[in-house]
This record gives C-alpha cells, sequence and structure tokens, in this order.
C-alpha cells in the first residue's frame, strides 16, 4: 500500500519520476474516455489529470470565474503553479462542459504563464451517445488521436502492438473486479479508503508495474481472516468526480464501510473487458462508449439506474450517499432522480453538496454523515 498510496496524494510519483529518468515520456488525459491501450502501444505514461495538490483557486478563478465546478479549476490551479510542468503531452475532452472548457482557459493562462502548455496539446472528442454511427465516428477520433502521437513522438502504432496493450489493460481490469469481490463480500477484507486508493494509483502508474502490485494485493487478501464490516453499516457512495481517499475515510471514521462505489477514479470505469480480437480500434471505441454509465451519455438513464441497483443489492448496501460538487449539473441532477428512484425501494439515500477534493469543508460533511448514520441506524 506504500506505493499505491504515494501515487493517490503526489502526482508526480515516485514511480512516474524513476519514468520520466529513464528517458519515458508522460501525456495526461482528462477522462475515462480516452483509451490509456493507445498511450501503451506506443512506450507512454497515461497520468489522468488529478487536482488533488491544489490548497487554493485564486489564479484558476480569474480564467474560468466563481460560478463553476471547482474541479478543472483545482487542475488549472496546479498547472499554472507549475506543478505539471513535468508533462510531455496532454489530452483534453469535453467529459462535461466545464472539463471541456479546460482547452481554452489552459492555452489563454499559458499567455501569462510561459512554459504551462505542453508541446503536444490535443483535442480528443467523445460522442454523447453509443448509437453505431457515432461508434463509427468515435472509432476515427481514435485513429487520429494515434496518427497525432505516430508524427509528434515519432513512435509506431501498429494493431498488434494496441492488442498486447487492450490484453494487460484487460488483466489490470480483472484484478480490479476481483478486488470489488473482497469489498463486496459478507467477510469485507479491505477497507472502502484501502480499495478505493488502489483503483486511483491504476490512472497514476505505469500498467505493468500496477498489475504487479496489484496481484501480490490480490493473494495477501485470499488468505485474510475476519471482516472489516462487523458492527457496521454498509455504505456506497456515488456522484462526481473524486479522487480523494479522505472522504471515503471520512465516511469510514464515523462508523460505517463503504463496501462499493459509482465514482469515474473508482469502480464505476471497470466495466466488462475490451475484445482482444479484430481491429482493436473500433475494439475500443465500442467499449469506452458502450460501457460508460456517466451521466453525460443521452439517454441511458434506465440503464445507470439498473447497474446502480443491481451493485447495491449485489453489495448488500444499507444506504447510499451521493455527493456532487456545487455546480456539477451533471451529477447533481442525476443524483436527485437516483434518491427519488432508491428511496421508492426503500433505500436509503444521502445527498451532500461539495466542493472538489482537498477543497471539501470535512467539518460539515462528517455532520451530515453522522446523522445519515444515526438515522439508518
Amino acid at each position: 500500500m506504500d506505493t499505491i498510496r504515494e501515487a493517490v496524494e503526489h502526482i508526480y510519483n515516485q514511480p512516474v519520476k524513476e519514468w520520466k529518468a529513464n528517458g519515458g515520456k508522460v501525456v495526461a488525459t482528462l477522462c475515462t474516455f480516452v483509451p490509456a491501450e493507445i498511450f501503451l502501444a506506443a512506450g507512454i505514461h497515461p497520468l489522468r489529470f488529478r487536482g488533488v495538490e491544489a490548497t487554493g483557486l485564486d489564479i484558476a478563478d480569474a480564467y474560468y470565474g466563481p460560478f463553476i465546478c471547482s474541479c478543472p479549476k483545482a487542475l488549472l490551479q496546479m498547472i499554472c503553479e507549475g506543478k505539471y510542468s513535468f508533462l510531455d503531452g496532454a489530452i483534453i475532452t469535453p467529459g462535461c462542459d466545464s472539463m471541456r472548457r479546460l482547452d481554452d482557459c489552459w492555452q489563454k493562462a499559458g499567455e501569462d504563464y510561459p512554459g504551462i502548455v505542453p508541446p503536444f496539446f490535443f483535442h480528443f472528442g467523445v460522442p454523447h451517445k453509443a448509437a453505431p454511427y457515432s461508434i463509427d465516428w468515435f472509432a476515427d477520433e481514435i485513429r487520429r488521436l494515434i496518427t497525432g502521437l505516430e508524427e509528434h513522438f515519432g513512435v509506431q502504432i501498429t494493431d498488434e502492438k494496441l492488442l498486447d496493450a487492450i490484453r494487460i489493460y484487460n488483466r489490470g481490469r480483472d484484478l480490479l473486479q476481483q478486488l470489488q469481490t473482497f469489498r463486496t463480500a459478507d467477510e469485507v477484507k479491505i477497507s472502502g479508503t484501502d480499495a478505493f486508493a488502489v483503483a486511483i494509483a491504476g490512472t497514476a502508474l505505469p500498467r505493468e508495474n500496477f498489475n504487479q502490485t496489484l496481484e501480490t494485493m490480490m493473494s495477501e487478501l485470499d488468505n485474510k481472516k475476519g471482516s472489516l464490516a462487523e458492527g457496521k453499516k454498509r455504505i456506497m457512495v456515488i456522484g462526481s468526480v473524486c479522487d480523494d481517499t479522505s472522504l471515503i475515510e471520512l465516511i469510514e471514521d464515523a462508523g460505517s464501510v463503504v463496501v462499493a462505489d459509482n465514482l469515474c477514479f473508482g469502480a464505476r470505469p471497470i466495466g466488462g473487458l475490451v475484445s482482444e480480437t479484430g481491429d482493436p480500434a473500433r475494439a475500443l471505441a465500442e467499449w469506452y462508449l458502450e460501457e460508460s454509465v456517466c451521466p453525460r451519455m443521452f439517454g441511458n438513464f434506465e440503464r445507470r439506474l439498473a447497474i446502480l441497483t443491481e451493485r447495491i443489492k449485489k453489495s448488500r448496501v444499507d444506504g447510499v450517499i451521493m455527493q456532487n460538487i456545487r455546480f456539477c449539473d451533471m451529477h447533481g441532477s442525476e443524483n436527485g432522480l437516483f434518491a427519488r428512484a432508491l428511496e421508492e425501494l426503500n433505500i436509503p439515500c444521502l445527498q451532500v453538496e461539495l466542493e472538489y477534493g482537498p477543497l471539501v469543508d470535512g467539518g460539515r460533511v462528517k455532520m451530515r454523515v453522522d446523522a445519515f448514520l444515526e438515522r439508518i441506524s
């Protein structure tokens, strides 16, 4: 867990420093829709953007304004402070409108803070539907990204390399699925805080290193005795982008165990496995669109609700905590719909509005969580 915790707490962690010291390139990606397999096939380390080390928003407020989600602002704050100066590239995606605006805000800030825009700066389009025509379009967008990486970094990304990368990432997905079983079982063998940290580390560590670390952890958990859920309420956490383990720790310290989550840095994007045969670009397009349960995708609410309800039943959850970042319209709206549907099924829900990650008002959130756990007791 030491390697995992360092990857969670520090953007420029030791494995990434070693990767750079050995001549490796690092490209940061903004969203789960960017196929990480492409970068592995190119010999490039894909690093998910995180604003976990932001301590204020004074710089970002000047470019974004006050009435917008604090997650992209925390990212821009860290960028302008030079905390992402080690990057060789960045991929911007329209995950939501606030994230899309990081494209122009970052480039504008680059005029005032020279050197903060990396040499490879790429806007990667993502459709809002998983229809056959949008999958075709997305496969072409994936090929456009491949071409851009090949031309800028002087690499060759062949179908064979892509298929090998898919196999490596599929192994990681399989291991993460196994990890979830240790959370959801009657005998909970890993805390929600540690399980969430592992999932976050999967977006920060070089994938083969991550797989090896996870394989060791699986064997240790398999031999572990006893349950962490004894006498505690089993909680699920869902909602806006969250890469802050302290929020999960706060919930567990209140007398619960987080046995499941539906967060984009957690269990949400694990899904099934990418096809390891045929056209790899098409296989990636199908998986990244069809497996998504993100509220940015149109016409999928009933499916998302069904998946959420099934996970709640499988994990034997006593209550659901729904957090959303202030001004996060997608999750704020969907959480309200989820809460109404789940309460009708007699599943207690708590809706909490907060700021992103390190900007969270922990005392206020703890008071709400304490009251919720008392209610469901």
